[in-house]
């Protein structure tokens, strides 16, 4: 097995960590936050938008199975990469669409992929996506992880969060 990571920010990391924790070639996936400008940050502080801290997943995969370039398309496809610092109801900057790259490959072939969504004009709004260099990640408190699974009744996850899983996974019952 050949392991790498990436390191994206699609919004609430409760949805993205369990997206991605259904994708075939996909090892783990911790939640967390990157980006900031204060050290050990917690969920409170995040939550004000003043840390510069963003919710994102750190995602371990085999390489053999699946690539960085389709990890950036399930990215793509599972959130709203047009909308500025929100997702839905959820606003601030720590809500941000963001990969963070960690060398000239990721970086490169993020570009592309922006740039072909773009072009294809699959969205009606143009990517705002940030492409941000990997600071240090820090990940979240015990109770953020596998947040969906521990608490399936919340009403977050219920509205937010299950409709968006069965969604992906009606579509990509392959991935």
């Amino acid at each position: 097995m050949s392991k790498d990571y990436a390191i994206l920010a699609s919004g609430c990391f409760w949805c993205t960590e369990t997206i991605f924790d259904n994708v075939s070639g996909v090892i783990s996936v911790v939640p967390g936050y990157i980006g900031g400008k204060i050290s050990n940050p917690k969920y409170e502080e995040i939550c004000t938008g003043t840390t510069g801290h963003a919710e994102a997943v750190k995602i371990e995969y085999d390489t053999n199975i699946i690539s960085f370039s389709k990890l950036l398309e399930i990215f793509f496809k599972t959130h709203d990469p047009t909308t500025l610092n929100r997702q839905g109801n959820d606003v601030g900057t720590q809500y941000r669409s963001s990969i963070f790259y960690k060398n000239e490959l990721e970086l490169n072939i993020a570009k592309k992929k922006i740039l072909k969504l773009n072009e294809s004009k699959i969205f009606s709004n143009k990517i705002v996506t940030l492409l941000e260099l990997e600071s240090k990640f820090y990940e979240a408190e015990d109770y953020h992880k596998k947040y969906f699974y521990k608490n399936p009744t919340n009403m977050y996850c219920q509205l937010v969060v299950k409709p968006k899983i069965e969604k992906f996974l009606k579509e990509n019952t392959n991935t």
